[in-house]
């Protein structure tokens, strides 16, 4: 089984600049996953050209089941709102998307609130800093039939605040642990190398460098574990064609 989390950064190239569906489509035919984890995710945005960019993933990768999930409904950086369970699909979004060849038995939705104060942030590839407003957080959940057995994974883009981002982690594990393992969490947690593994005392299947994506320096990009599953037979850090991220791939035994 191959697991995979992804930070789309909307499907954006960093040598152009532009959003083009067809990269977005080979990236995710490249990292040929079974099971996807997709953040920074656009629905509806004129800037990714109105798409729906899990459902481009779950078509590259010929998955019958995915989900997107919402975290704001609007522009991001512009005018938006708090996302909620009961969406308007029509409607721009920006959230996390999650993709599965293997069936999905049941999700579940976490609505992680954003922080009240703004907070600040260092600009990439500069030494400016911008004070931001957090933005509200959420993480889908799917408990799949695998070929290994009963699996239950889940996603998620964390906030950039220090602190928030570990609390929101910690709640969205204890949401998991309540759900048949075993159990894995892929996402951008915002939170670099051991924090993630210390935070909730799972386990870390990769530990790895995956940003900036030219030249990784630093692991924002995780793969936790809860429970009995087979070892790591590899872990990959693909260089994509879309992304500020490196993608994060573990291939578990058997």
């Amino acid at each position: 089984m191959r697991l995979a989390t992804f930070n789309l950064l909307h499907g954006r190239s960093l040598t152009d600049g532009r959003v083009v569906g067809e990269r977005l489509a080979d990236a995710a035919r490249a990292l040929d996953a079974d099971v996807v984890g997709l953040q920074e995710v656009d629905r509806g945005q004129s800037r990714s050209h109105g798409a729906d960019q899990t459902a481009q993933v779950a078509r590259a990768l010929g998955a019958e089941h995915w989900r997107f999930v919402p975290a704001i409904v609007g522009t991001p950086g512009l005018s938006w709102r708090a996302a909620t369970d009961e969406e308007d699909e029509a409607l721009p979004a920006y959230g996390v998307g999650l993709v599965s060849r293997w069936p999905v038995q049941a999700w579940q939705v976490v609505r992680l609130p954003a922080a009240r104060v703004r907070a600040p942030v260092l600009l990439p590839g500069t030494r400016q800093v911008v004070w931001l407003q957090d933005e509200p957080r959420v993480g889908v959940v799917a408990q799949l039939a695998t070929p290994l057995g009963p699996v239950t994974v889940g996603t998620t883009h964390l906030s950039f605040v220090p602190g928030r981002n570990g609390a929101q982690l910690r709640t969205l594990t204890a949401a998991m642990a309540q759900l048949p393992g075993p159990r894995v969490l892929l996402g951008d947690f915002n939170l670099p190398g051991a924090l993630p593994r210390l935070l909730t005392r799972w386990r870390a299947l990769a530990r790895t460098a995956t940003y900036p994506a030219p030249e990784p320096r630093v692991q924002l990009d995780h793969v936790l574990a809860s429970g009995d599953l087979p070892p790591v037979d590899a872990v990959e850090t693909p260089a994509l064609a879309v992304s500020d991220h490196r993608a994060l791939v573990v291939s578990l035994r058997g």
